[in-house]
C-alpha cells in the first residue's frame, strides 16, 4: 500500500517501520491521517542530508590551548606562549577552517618542540650533574 501523492510532487515510496533513534514523522493536528509530511522534513531517503558533524578543529584547539597554558606555567615553556596564541586563535568563530587547522598545526608543533626542550635541558643538566 502506497500514499497518494500531491499534485505536482513525486510519489512517496514505502518506508520501513522507524527504528530508534528515528521518531515517526509529526502530523498536525487536524491533518488527514497517514499522509507523510513534505519533502525536507526528518529523516529518511526524501528528507535531505543529515546536519554536518561539528566540533572537531574546536575540541582539538580547545585541548591544544589548554596543555599550551599548562606547559607555560608549570614547564616554563617560551614557545607554547606563541603555541596557546594560535590556539586561541583557531578557536574564534570568524576564523575559516582552513586557516584554523593550519593555526592548531602550528601550535601543536610549537608544543611538541618546547616539551623536547624542556627534557633535553633537564637530561643535559642531570649528565653535567647539576641536579645532584
Amino acid at each position: 500500500m502506497s500514499h497518494p501523492s500531491p499534485p505536482g510532487d513525486r510519489p512517496y515510496e514505502q518506508h520501513p517501520p522507524y527504528e530508534p533513534p528515528y521518531e515517526p514523522p509529526y502530523e498536525p493536528y487536524g491533518g488527514p491521517y497517514g499522509q507523510l509530511p513534505p519533502p525536507g522534513y526528518g529523516p529518511g531517503p526524501y528528507y535531505g542530508p543529515p546536519p554536518p558533524r561539528s566540533g572537531g578543529v574546536n575540541a582539538a584547539a580547545l585541548v591544544a590551548l589548554i596543555l599550551n597554558l599548562l606547559s607555560i606555567v608549570s614547564c616554563c615553556n617560551i614557545l607554547a606562549i606563541p603555541g596557546s596564541i594560535l590556539a586561541g586563535l583557531a578557536l574564534r568563530a570568524d576564523t575559516p577552517p582552513h586557516r584554523a587547522r593550519g593555526m592548531l598545526a602550528w601550535s601543536w608543533t610549537l608544543f611538541g618542540l618546547g616539551f623536547v626542550l624542556a627534557v633535553g635541558v633537564f637530561v643535559l643538566l642531570g649528565v653535567n650533574g647539576y641536579l645532584d
